[in-house]
């Protein structure tokens, strides 16, 4: 696309590193230990979503919040006497999810190493604080980026402070990342490019219509195709 440097700012979670597969595992293991009698995985699964999309505005993201969340859903659903044993139980499918491997997305390493040789990048994750460092220094990533930034929310008004923070200029900078709500349309909405990386188990309160066209906008299949085009 460009020889000259441009600005790369990366997405984390499902666009370096696998993420959401591991919640929707902690879900499939909640369906069983919940055990509905009428209620289907699909069905619960709307239940969880509606206390997620109020929890995530009061609470934000990541594993613990993800505890909570399960634990109100199974405080909703549950169709026998809950103890506290079962709120355990039901939080600590979430909590295990720190404890899951690292598994970095295919490509990822060597594309980064690649692109830190002529571009500047920059690490651009919401969610936990705490969490998300971890998640960071367990990647073996971090050396490939000059700057990081966690942010509860990634919003229009976040881009906009973080291409002013590092003064940043909008024409050379793009966002890459796989949700095209928090990724895509509000980096777009700030002025700056983006790089749609689909994944196929994106979560879904992260997806959203992406315009069809839009000028600064492109959408790769693999993380690998970042190298020809920048």
């Amino acid at each position: 696309m460009r020889a000259e440097r441009q600005f790369l700012i990366f997405d984390a979670d499902d666009t370096l590193w696998e993420n959401n597969i591991y919640f929707e595992a902690a879900f499939e293991q909640f369906c069983d230990y919940l055990a509905h009698s009428s209620l289907n995985p699909a069905e619960v699964r709307n239940v969880l979503d509606e206390i997620e999309i109020v929890n995530t505005q009061l609470h934000g993201y990541g594993s613990r919040n993800f505890a909570r969340n399960l634990s109100e859903c199974y405080r909703r659903l549950s169709e026998r006497d809950i103890s506290d044993a079962d709120l355990h139980t039901v939080m600590d499918f979430a909590h295990a999810i720190l404890e899951r491997p690292m598994e970095l997305i295919d490509g990822v390493a060597e594309t980064l190493r690649e692109l830190a040789e002529r571009h500047s990048l920059t690490l651009f994750t919401k969610g936990d604080a705490e969490e998300q460092r971890l998640k960071i220094d367990r990647s073996g990533l971090a050396p490939y980026f000059e700057h990081h930034a966690i942010v509860k929310e990634k919003n229009e008004q976040a881009y906009r402070k973080l291409a002013d923070e590092r003064g940043l200029n909008p024409v050379s900078t793009w966002m890459i990342g796989n949700s095209p709500k928090s990724d895509i349309l509000p980096a777009l909405s700030a002025g700056l490019g983006a790089v749609f990386v689909p994944h196929a188990r994106t979560w879904v309160l992260e997806k959203t219509t992406l315009p069809d066209r839009h000028p600064r906008l492109t959408t790769v299949q693999s993380i690998t195709h970042l190298r020809k085009l920048f």
